[in-house]
């Protein structure tokens, strides 16, 4: 990951140093052919030739390390301050990561040596003395984005001696929250507590609002003293057409949910299970630029790309923004503006490993393109337990469930209905809880465990129950392995 700058010079400065070495070499040895005496040395054969060989080893030996030491000053003039670059990450759904990425990439198209690194991998011992970047979102109200948990917990727990460090930060958020960028903001009263210095404000952005990005490349382009280049603008719209739009929980007491497919999946769309479809909500030529995020149903071989979006209502009973336009001012032919966002952070597992997988909700849809992938793959070893109100009513992906289980593609779905009096169960939470020895024994087995749905009682019911069974420090040593993954909202 880590790069040097470009060695201008240093090739030609090593031959110098080698051709000057042997010329010394021949200059003694005419000496002595002249017949001057070797100075403080025998006149034998043997001698007259370990002398020669002694100035090529010397050679040998001595050039690599000045060529070291010219290097490492070509890498100095490139970085006036003398250090390395270190990007740091910590996101939810990914955004901070491109975002990290993208950074890196532009510090090293200026000629510094730059690397990547999961916020988990700061130390200040290790990074001491050097320019750190911090990329980090904000989750929920003002929680940390789980990746970072960990560093949460054990480094920013109290301050530390970070004097030396000097550093930048670019805070992800919602506005719409109470706490916008409270991470961010965390993250910095840390170092500051801890004797970083910051090399410019804190960069708050909204919803990847364009011109606090430009601020940010305006800032790392001062540090490097280049020029500012449009290195964050973001990847281009892509239209897909409404092919359907299905109200899939008719007579529900909860509000209405749709089936969204999107086709013909166009050349170019590629992504994977986890991943984000980012949506523009309006029409394409509508003044405001408008972003909704949800989780893609389907996978690119099954030619659509499918939504599940639940009617949100505002206090006042308007419809929501995102998805009034789309679950009811849209209508079959319609071309929906989208782009796709990675998030590695819920890319399903790689290796024929057991899967549980948990959810409520329009959560489900998350869920059902990792069945999807993990059943294209052959691999069968995968738990559901999915959460709803009514068993009439809210059987979301039900005949696709029903089948993947009879074929044996699904080793075991709990279904839990929370307003079912004959349900056996009230929430998935209950359900996990209840098969504490299946958990334990899949979790033994190496399994990965992936929550999808809702941030506000589901998500935390889970991991509670994770704890409990588990233990702490198991749960948490699972997270920063990447077995715990969950993407909750």
């Amino acid at each position: 990951m880590i790069t040097t700058a470009p060695r201008t010079g240093t090739v030609s400065a090593f031959g110098q140093l080698l051709i000057g070495a042997l010329l010394l070499g021949l200059a003694v040895w005419f000496w002595h052919l002249q017949g001057r005496p070797w100075p403080t040395m025998t006149r034998s054969r043997p001698a007259q030739w370990t002398a020669l060989l002694g100035i090529i080893a010397f050679t040998a030996i001595s050039a690599p390390a000045l060529y070291s030491r010219r290097h490492k000053n070509v890498v100095s003039e490139h970085n006036p301050a003398g250090a390395l670059w270190h990007v740091f990450h910590a996101s939810q759904t990914g955004f901070a990561l491109e975002l990290a990425a993208r950074t890196v990439s532009l510090l090293r198209g200026a000629g510094h040596a730059a690397a990547l690194y999961p916020l988990n991998a700061f130390d200040g011992e290790r990074f001491a003395e050097s320019r750190c970047l911090f990329l980090v979102s904000t989750t929920g109200e003002g929680d940390p984005p789980d990746p970072a948990l960990a560093f949460v917990q054990h480094a920013m727990r109290a301050p530390r001696a970070l004097q030396g460090i000097e550093y930048g930060i670019l805070a992800l958020g919602d506005r719409s929250y109470a706490h916008y960028c409270a991470f961010g903001h965390a993250l910095d009263r840390w170092l500051a507590a801890s004797g970083a210095m910051p090399m410019f404000d804190l960069v708050e952005v909204d919803n990847a609002a364009a011109p606090a990005l430009q601020a940010w490349q305006a800032h790392i382009a001062a540090q490097t003293h280049t020029e500012q280049q449009d290195a964050f603008a973001r990847a281009p719209l892509q239209a897909l057409a409404l092919s359907e739009r299905v109200h899939v929980n008719p007579g529900s007491a909860s509000a209405a949910a749709f089936e969204l497919n999107l086709a013909p999946v166009q050349p170019g769309i590629e992504w994977q299970a986890g991943d984000i479809a980012e949506i523009r909500i309006g029409p394409a030529d509508a003044d405001a630029d408008i972003y909704r995020e949800y989780s893609i149903a389907s996978l690119p071989v099954e030619g659509r790309l499918s939504l599940l979006v639940r009617m949100m209502h505002t206090p006042d009973g308007k419809p929501g923004l995102g998805s009034g336009w789309l679950c009811q001012q849209t209508k079959p032919g319609d071309d929906i503006q989208l782009r796709i966002r990675r998030n590695p952070n819920f890319h399903t597992p790689d290796g024929d490993v057991p899967l549980i997988l948990i959810g409520n909700g329009t959560g489900i849809a998350g869920l059902r393109a990792h069945l999807r992938a993990r059943i294209g793959a052959k691999r069968h070893r995968n738990w559901v337990l999915f959460g709803e109100r009514k068993r009439a009513h809210d059987r979301f992906y039900d005949r696709d469930l029903a089948t993947w289980l009879n074929e044996g593609a699904i080793a075991h779905l709990d279904r839990v209905y929370s307003r079912d009096a004959d349900s056996p169960h009230r929430y998935v939470q209950d359900a996990l809880a209840a098969n504490a020895d299946r958990l334990r024994q899949w979790m033994d087995e190496g399994a990965v465990i992936m929550v999808c749905g809702s941030r506000e009682g589901m998500a935390p019911g889970v991991d509670q129950v994770l704890r409990d069974t588990l233990g702490d420090a198991a749960v948490d040593a699972l997270m920063a392995d990447g077995r715990y993954r969950r993407d909750v909202y």
